[in-house]
């Protein structure tokens, strides 16, 4: 039977302080590029496409919807047996209030010139925000991780698993109502390509992991964060 082998981390306390920090910053912007997104009013995420759906058929705030869905897709994780890190629980309670933050700074029923700028505001801070949150290396958010993990048991490439996922959201979010418009193709014709070159720009280089066996040359690098779908 495998002798079981214990991990540390073996960073400095600076690349600690500075993951920890780029965490929250990157959760903050990933709402207030979703509150950006949502005031152009040109169509939304498939995500958030099925939230608004939700909450038109409910009631319920935005930012809410939000944090209970992300529950839901935690549940998901179990019989996939997907491992939960200390971002995943981070992004499930802090994106959503992020979002009502920003929706409750930026008002509705704005000028299309100025809905066209937070559309591409939104998409542009959503990627930066995106690539800062994986970048600290505390694991992927609910929806990242139903996808790798869905692409780990089954094998079938990420777009495949990433396109399945996101077209049975935005169908049934379109279904209850959610706003699904041009900025809708925009979000997913330009948010992966954006995010292949913001995840490794904004990805902390971490010291190697030594087991606690003390075996200097049983040191196993971090593999470097691949440009996953956001949240």
């Amino acid at each position: 039977m495998p002798r079981s082998i214990r991990f540390t981390s073996a960073d400095s306390t600076p690349v600690l302080v500075r993951r920890f920090v780029q965490l929250f910053v990157g959760l903050f912007l990933y709402g207030i590029g979703i509150a950006l997104i949502v005031r152009g009013e040109l169509g939304v995420g498939p995500w958030d496409v099925l939230t608004q759906g939700i909450s038109k058929h409910t009631g319920l705030g935005f930012g809410l919807i939000t944090v209970l869905m992300s529950g839901v897709v935690l549940l998901l994780w179990i019989p996939i047996r997907q491992r939960l890190g200390f971002g995943t629980v981070m992004n499930a309670l802090l994106v959503g209030p992020a979002a009502d933050v920003g929706l409750w700074l930026i008002p509705s029923g704005l000028d299309l010139w100025v809905r066209i700028v937070l559309l591409a505001s939104g998409i542009v801070v959503l990627a930066a925000a995106t690539g800062l949150y994986i970048g600290a290396h505390f694991g992927p958010g609910p929806r990242d991780g139903l996808m790798t993990g869905l692409h780990r048991v089954t094998g079938w490439k990420i777009w495949i698993v990433r396109t399945g996922i996101e077209l049975v959201v935005l169908a049934a979010g379109w279904l209850l109502g959610g706003n699904v418009g041009i900025g809708t193709v925009a979000f997913a014709l330009l948010i992966g390509p954006l995010c292949g070159y913001t995840i490794p720009l904004f990805a902390i280089k971490r010291s190697p992991v030594v087991p606690s066996t003390g075996r200097a040359d049983a040191t196993t690098p971090e593999p470097t964060p691949s440009a996953a779908s956001p949240a």
